[in-house]
């Protein structure tokens, strides 16, 4: 029998279903490649659409920052002017030095060379700041004119020269707190220099430039330029050499009493114009940010104090307004020593540094007795005490053109415990600023009528034209004509022969009010005090009330009578004799002959006195005169009456002038001053 292995089994053909047809397999393939094809077509003609039409704008500008950017023009900063058109803050121009680290690549470390030379820091710090991915990079910002020349830019690629404002104030640290400070862009951070940010700032311009094929930037002719719109002037009320006289005497004062800190405030009455708003310690605004922040503020307007016997101008005027109490009433004193007692306390005394038994209710403001006031206030009740306190401003801010001002402290009487009543109407339990205090008592020497207290006059464009003006503002009638008549004979009487008789001036007739409080520590009086006192003068026609108050006096009295009113019979003296305030009308108008820097006119200034845009309308060519000698204040106030430019390096007095006295020069010209501290100046 023959045998049979697999391989001689029946092959049957293949079943159809497991046939493969490569035609077929080859067309499957081709439509799927086909598909693919036109899906990615599609999505290629979606973007296309998406980045010429619907994006094209964004992408545009991402072309454009290739090869062109936009450098910013900075404005020119208002200048700040006294109410005599006296400089009190203005600009000088500097450079700055940025880079374009990309374009800087192959110069970085001779840039970083020449940088390191001239400033005097590592090579690493540069490097550093020109390894950077962004596009700009600062090098060094507001580099004197002098400086500036020892940087060779045009040997070193990718630097960015910038032209900025820098802000120079011309007085030292007289009015610092005041003035304030701008930061590294010119812009305001503190005092009147960030509450006038809007007008000063004014609007920066731009230029665009774009880059040729090896890198250098240059102004397109395609693009147009847009100036820069210089910022506005600001004349302010204050009289600069007020501010000055009153900080100067206001230092003396704190050394001679051991306290920590004082204020002062000067107000004109009839207007509410702020005249000087002074402290102790002072800040120089050009060193603003380095000195500590308790010194920073402008305490007569940011801080709140328990105001002592001040304060009884408001217990006087509820009496006398309501016709409570005549001036010639008779209480008795206590002899220094009053217990009265509280409904569900323990009983409190009530002392007075001047003992008396029985006065009248006049006599009582003379002595500033806290008893008699006390009982004055029980005869005068919660409601019309709190009403005067209120008519008077308290609690209210005065709205004065400064940032951070307090509104102060001035419960209702629903608020009020067993002992408010008797404490407010002698200065506690009560807060207040220094610049409410000084305002209520210019009510008094203005007719009864509150004023607004204001700092700026006018807001004037670049072209000198005046933009804006502010007028004083009436806020009402506090106390009846007649009342006020009857209290400034009391508060004459204060200085004629009470506690504030360190304040007498003779032939001048001056009102005033001493006040004394102990402050508040954890919640309990401790040994320390706030001596102040208030006045206003000529009696007959007041042009200025003055308000002085020491923080902590130490010295051998702290009482305000002793330590406060001295200093303000000091500048008072001084006020009487160099201020126009006191001047008859008609010499007021007059413009102060020699080389003064503006004109001196009471109230508002005269159209002339602050020349347009900082610089007298003037076309023909200017003789300039000598400047050596002159402070940076007198010099620039010079300069800027010529319609001349000046730049100012170092401070103190002039000792070099650039051109030379005795030349003629164009409007505009470019003065430059260079100065040393008055011991170190020789010529």
């Amino acid at each position: 029998m023959k045998s049979t292995t697999v391989n001689d089994q029946h092959q049957y053909p293949p079943s159809p279903e497991t046939k493969t047809d490569p035609v077929r397999s080859a067309r499957v393939r081709l439509r799927i490649l086909q598909v693919a094809l036109l899906l990615f077509f599609a999505v290629v003609c979606l973007r296309l659409v998406q980045i010429q039409i619907v994006e094209s704008a964004k992408y545009h500008k991402l072309a454009q920052t290739q090869y062109q950017s936009r450098i910013e023009l900075p404005a020119a900063r208002g200048t700040l002017y006294d109410r005599h058109g006296d400089v009190i803050a203005s600009n000088s121009m500097f450079v700055s030095y940025a880079a374009d680290p990309k374009l800087a690549a192959d110069d970085a470390r001779r840039i970083a060379a020449a940088f390191s030379r001239v400033f005097k820091k590592s090579k690493s710090y540069y490097i550093g700041k020109l390894e950077s991915d962004s596009r700009f990079v600062w090098l060094e910002r507001q580099v004197n004119v002098e400086t500036a020349k020892k940087i060779d830019v045009l040997k070193l690629g990718g630097l960015v020269i910038r032209k900025e404002p820098n802000r120079l104030y011309y007085n030292g640290n007289v009015g610092g707190q005041l003035i304030g400070c701008t930061n590294i862009d010119n812009a305001g951070v503190a005092g009147l220099e960030l509450e006038f940010e809007k007008e000063l700032h004014g609007e920066n311009g731009y230029v665009v430039f774009q880059r040729d094929g090896l890198g250098r930037a240059r102004p397109s002719a395609d693009y147009p330029r847009v100036e820069p719109v210089n910022g506005n002037n600001i004349v302010l009320t204050i009289d600069m050499q007020l501010q000055a006289i009153a900080e100067k005497e206001l230092k003396k004062g704190v050394v001679q009493n051991k306290a920590d800190r004082g204020i002062v405030v000067m107000l004109q009455p009839q207007t509410g114009e702020v005249l000087a708003l002074a402290q102790y310690p002072p800040v120089d605004p050009n060193l603003f940010g380095k000195y500590p922040q308790t010194d920073q503020r402008l305490r007569a307007v940011t801080d709140l104090f328990e105001p002592g016997s001040v304060f009884k101008i408001v217990t006087a005027s509820a009496a006398l307004e309501y016709h409570l109490v005549k001036p010639d009433k008779i209480f008795f004193g206590e002899n220094g020593s009053y217990v009265v007692p509280v409904a569900g306390g323990k009983p409190r005394t009530i002392t007075d540094a001047h003992p008396s038994g029985w006065i009248t209710f006049e006599r009582a403001m003379e002595v500033s007795s806290n008893i008699v006031m006390a009982k004055v206030s029980d005869i005068i009740g919660s409601e019309k005490l709190y009403k005067t306190a209120r008519d008077y401003g308290f609690g209210i801010p005065t709205n004065i053109e400064f940032p951070g001002e307090a509104s102060g402290v001035l419960k209702k009487p629903m608020e009020w415990s067993g002992t408010t009543l008797n404490t407010i109407a002698y200065g506690y339990e009560v807060s207040v600023s220094p610049i409410q205090i000084a305002a209520a008592y210019a009510a008094v020497a203005n007719g009864g009528v509150l004023m607004k207290p204001y700092l700026c006059t006018r807001v004037i464009n670049e072209d000198g034209r005046t933009i804006q003006t502010s007028e004083s503002q009436r806020i009402r009638q506090v106390i009846s004509e007649q009342t006020a008549k009857v209290l400034t004979g009391f508060f004459e009487a204060v200085v004629d022969s009470g506690t504030g008789s360190s304040a007498k001036i003779p032939n001048v007739r001056i009102a005033g009010k001493t006040g004394t409080s102990r402050k508040i520590l954890e919640g309990q009086y401790e040994g320390n005090y706030t001596a102040s006192f208030v006045g206003f003068l000529p009696v007959e026609n007041p042009r200025l009330v003055c308000l002085v108050m020491m923080d902590n006096p130490q010295g051998p009295s702290y009482y305000g009578g002793t330590t406060s009113a001295p200093v303000f019979r000091a500048i008072v003296q001084q006020a009487l004799s160099s201020s126009d305030l006191f001047a008859p009308p008609q010499m007021v108008a007059q413009t102060t002959a020699g080389d003064s820097p503006a004109q001196r006119v009471h109230g508002d200034l005269a159209s002339d006195a602050v020349p347009a845009g900082g610089k007298n309308s003037r076309p023909d060519d200017a003789l300039l005169p000598d400047l050596r000698g002159l402070s940076i204040r007198d010099a620039v106030n010079k300069v800027e009456k010529l319609s001349l430019e000046p730049v100012v390096k170092g401070s103190g007095v002039v000792i070099q002038q650039s051109p030379e006295s005795g030349q003629k020069v164009k409007p505009g010209t470019r003065i430059f001053l260079s100065c040393q501290p008055r011991s170190a100046a020789s010529f």
